[in-house]
């Protein structure tokens, strides 16, 4: 179970996800094959599933208004990955002029992005 207070996007590789939502209300939404967004608010005792390997999201609406998540998983190890992280702080980098161009924006505007990643010491 988690309290969920802000939006987290994850792609979860090779596995499906039921969501029963506890409490509270939140948003779920993912990106089908053909690159439409499926979404829907929830709210207590509504269910959600997450198809394989599709990026998705949830938020919570109202950061006053905690809301909790009982995920279920079809694998024990289901394999994250955070989208903006793994593009833009990978080691070594993904060249700037590919991210740019794949993304439609400057080299400067990907640099940016990445300092803006960059944990603070």
């Amino acid at each position: 179970m988690g309290v969920i207070r802000a939006m987290l996007v994850v792609m979860l590789l090779g596995i499906t996800v039921d969501n029963f939502v506890l409490y509270g209300q939140l948003n779920f939404g993912f990106i089908n094959t053909k690159n439409v967004l499926i979404s829907k608010t929830l709210n207590a005792g509504d269910v959600f599933v997450f198809p394989r390997g599709l990026a998705h999201f949830q938020k919570n609406p109202s950061y006053n208004k905690p809301a909790a998540v009982i995920a279920g998983f079809n694998s024990q190890l289901p394999g994250t990955q955070q989208y903006v992280a793994a593009l833009f702080t990978s080691a070594p980098p993904i060249p700037n002029d590919v991210l740019a161009q794949a993304f439609n924006i400057n080299e400067h505007l990907v640099q940016d992005i990445r300092v803006g990643l960059t944990p603070k010491a």
